[in-house]
């Protein structure tokens, strides 16, 4: 693994932040015991908090001091928020009392503590024996030619019948007790795993939920295309990877000849005498996996009923919509039903569509450079009138600003032709345009376009002059009226 994927791991992983939580040995102890000790996939708030409470309670009686001062309902919300994920909360259909159970997070952090126990017997054999059994059943499996699995068929049935052969002749090989414990470790090992590894291929299945879902929601064509595509959402679920293994390992346990074979060869190893000490747990596992896998297809089960009754509501949702649009086109329809025919009309854009064509579009001209002569440089005339510079108009916007809020002061909005009455215009058109883009805090400019004014001035040479535009009225911040 690369330093940046262990970094994003030490991030986001449950399992990692649990491993370096402070109290990760309360959590490990408690949820282990319940959990994983016990198999137990559901269990309410008041029952878990109960067992806690008693689990706190002896911790803190044997520290001789309040270690874990929080009530155990705290610890429980601590523990399954969704920046921690440790706990699963949930509410059971029909059920009003939230429930719980342990993430897969947990079930990986006590898989590696578990490891750091150290073993006195450690067995390899088995092992090798599994490997070698792997890679025999892949390429066998895998074999297309007729004449090769044939071959190897007889190649395992010469190997049975020499064992018959030296049983009948006399001699009879027998496992021996350090074969027999490191088989039996491998078997509690791979147990425990397998039925560790069921909150996982649950939780899979709730992230295919809800991958299907945001399908659903982003959907943007048509209906016809989203059922074909979502409808039996139970089969896409079961036809994943993940769903096709667990569900040949489910039918595989549910064969009552399975079944029976299976209790007789543990009742059989419960009685060997050389394989040592025996986990009590290993006597009902298959019980255990039982619940465990009825557990994940109830999971599956209800995830596929809330998938349909979720399309079920969008499929409501759109009939609805259809349904008022054609109520909306009848109510029209009554609306006008007595009117004339001539007097209904109706507008479009234009008779026939706009063609633009790309070639008409001109293309692009350069524009010509001037071209400059900067030798000679001549003196120019250095007596001359500068009159004219100084007799540029400037506008002073806050005069103007002023004049608009002394008119407010007695009206909540006021005209422009108002108040160009008031204060007549002395610099002309120049002072007309400053009006028309004040901006102050104290009053908003409101155009209308629906009508029209007219604003007289005369020039200082004494002519008239008298300017069209739209409606300007000016409206005071302080009031929320419409302009009348």
């Amino acid at each position: 693994m690369e330093f940046d994927e262990l970094t994003a791991l030490r991030k986001n992983s449950a399992a990692w932040r649990l491993l370096r939580a402070d109290h990760a040995p309360l959590v490990l102890a408690f949820l282990g015991r319940v959990f994983v000790g016990e198999n137990i996939r559901s269990i309410s708030q008041t029952d878990l908090a109960g067992r806690l409470d008693d689990e706190l309670y002896a911790v803190n009686e044997r520290s001789g001091e309040t270690v874990f001062p929080k009530s155990p309902k705290a610890y429980l919300d601590d523990w399954s928020a969704s920046d921690v994920g440790w706990l699963r909360k949930f509410y059971p259909p029909g059920v009003d009392e939230p429930h719980f159970d342990a993430t897969p997070a947990v079930e990986k952090a006590l898989t590696w503590v578990e490891a750091l126990r150290e073993r006195s017997f450690v067995g390899t054999e088995s092992r090798l024996n599994t490997v070698f059994e792997l890679l025999r059943q892949m390429v066998f499996g895998a074999e297309t030619d007729p004449a090769v699995r044939i071959a190897e068929l007889r190649r395992q049935r010469d190997a049975i019948d020499a064992d018959i052969a030296r049983l009948e002749g006399g001699h009879l090989d027998v496992m021996d007790p350090v074969a027999q414990r490191d088989r039996y470790q491998q078997f509690a090992t791979v147990a425990r795993e397998l039925l560790a590894d069921f909150r996982e291929v649950e939780e899979n299945f709730r992230r295919l939920d809800r991958d299907l879902r945001e399908r659903i929601a982003g959907w943007t064509g048509a209906k016809g295309e989203l059922l074909d595509d979502i409808l039996g959402s139970r089969a896409t679920i079961t036809k994943s990877d993940q769903g096709r293994s667990f569900h040949a390992f489910y039918d595989f346990l549910l064969s009552a000849a399975k079944q029976e074979e299976f209790t007789e060869l543990l009742a059989a190893v419960s009685g060997l005498p050389d394989v040592g000490e025996l986990d009590p747990r290993m006597r009902t596992i298959h019980h255990d996996w039982l619940d465990a896998g009825e557990r994940t297809q109830a999971t599956v089960r209800l995830l596929s009923e809330q998938l349909r009754r979720f399309l079920d509501d969008q499929v409501w949702l759109e009939n609805r919509r259809v349904v008022d649009l054609l109520r909306s086109i009848e109510s029209s329809a009554l609306a006008v039903r007595d009117v004339r025919a001539p007097t209904i009309s109706m507008e479009i854009d234009d008779t026939v569509p706009t063609l633009v064509l790309p070639m008409e579009r001109p293309l692009y001209s350069p524009a010509a450079r001037m071209a400059m002569e900067s030798a000679t440089v001549a003196v120019g005339d250095t007596e001359f009138d500068a009159t004219a510079l100084f007799e540029q108009v400037f506008v002073d916007p806050q005069r103007l600003a002023r004049a608009v809020r002394r008119s407010l002061e007695r009206t909540a909005q006021v005209g422009l032709e108002t108040i160009v009455g008031i204060e007549p215009l002395t610099q002309g058109l120049a002072e007309l345009v400053t009006y028309l883009s004040l901006s102050d805090d104290a009053f908003t400019v409101v155009f209308d376009e629906q009508a029209t004014e007219q604003v007289h001035w005369s020039d200082a040479d004494g002519s008239s002059r008298v300017a069209t535009l739209p409606r300007v009225t000016f409206v005071s911040r302080r009031t929320e009226g419409t302009v009348q």
